[in-house]
C-alpha cells in the first residue's frame, strides 16, 4: 500500500484545487458535499439537466461540458429544433440522447425516484440514453448517491495506492476489472476512514486532482 494516501495529503489536494478555482464538477465541491449529505428530490427538468451534463462531460473536459451544457439547456427549454442543437454541438449521438431525455424527462425522473435502493437507482440510470456503467456512477454521484466513478484516473490512483504497478495492464475505462475495482475500493475505504468524508466527495477531489496533474506517480 502506498502511504501517501493520508488525511493531510487529501486535504492538501482539496485546498490546491480550491485555490486554483477548480473546485467543481457540475456543481461546486461544497454543493456536491451538501447533496451527498442530504440528497434532494429534483424536478423532472433539473433531473434531465443533470443527465445532459454527464452526457456532455463523457469524453470532454469539464470546461467544455459546462460551456455547451448551459447553451444547450437554454435552447432546448426554448423549444428550438434539433438542427439548431446540431449546429451548436456537432455530436449527433449526444444531442439525440439529450433531446430524448428532455422529451421523456417526467417518465425518466419518476422511474429513478421509484427505485428503492441506491443499487437499483444506479442500474436504472444505465437504461437512459448514452449512460453507461461509469457515466451512471458519475450521474448518480451528482444526484446525491454516495458512489465512486471508476474512470481512468481513479483506476490509475487505485493502482498507485496498491503499490503493484503490474496491475496497470488491467486498467480499462470501458470494462472495470474486478482486481482494479478492489484496489480502488480499498483506497476509498482508507480515505473515508482517515477523513470522515463521503466516498463520492473523495472521488471528485481525487479525480480533479489527477486530471490536473496534482498527484505524482500516475
Amino acid at each position: 500500500m502506498n502511504n501517501i494516501f493520508t488525511k493531510d495529503w487529501f486535504y492538501s489536494l482539496d485546498s490546491q484545487l480550491r485555490d486554483m478555482g477548480l473546485d467543481s464538477d457540475d456543481k461546486s465541491f461544497d454543493e456536491i458535499k451538501d447533496i451527498l449529505a442530504e440528497p434532494k428530490h429534483l424536478s423532472s427538468e433539473d433531473f434531465a439537466s443533470a443527465v445532459a451534463y454527464v452526457i456532455l462531460a463523457s469524453g470532454f473536459s469539464q470546461k467544455t461540458a459546462k460551456k455547451y451544457h448551459k447553451i444547450i439547456m437554454d435552447k432546448i427549454q426554448g423549444n428550438c429544433c434539433i438542427e439548431d442543437l446540431f449546429n451548436i454541438f456537432n455530436n449527433k449521438s449526444k444531442i439525440n440522447s439529450i433531446v430524448c431525455v428532455w422529451n421523456n424527462r417526467v417518465e425518466f425522473c419518476d422511474g429513478f425516484y421509484k427505485c428503492k435502493s441506491s443499487d437499483e437507482k444506479i442500474k436504472y440510470l444505465t437504461s437512459l440514453p448514452y449512460i453507461g456503467k461509469i457515466t451512471a456512477n458519475h450521474l448518480a454521484r451528482n444526484l446525491g448517491i454516495d458512489v465512486v466513478k471508476y474512470d481512468i484516473w481513479i483506476q490509475r490512483l487505485g493502482v498507485l495506492y496498491s503499490g503493484n504497478k503490474k496491475l496497470s495492464s488491467l486498467i480499462d475505462n470501458g470494462n472495470l476489472n474486478p482486481k482494479i475495482k478492489k484496489v480502488c475500493d480499498d483506497m476509498f475505504d482508507e480515505l473515508v476512514k482517515n477523513t470522515g468524508l463521503p466516498r463520492g466527495y473523495i472521488d471528485v477531489v481525487l479525480w480533479k486532482s489527477a486530471q490536473n496533474h496534482l498527484i505524482e506517480g500516475l
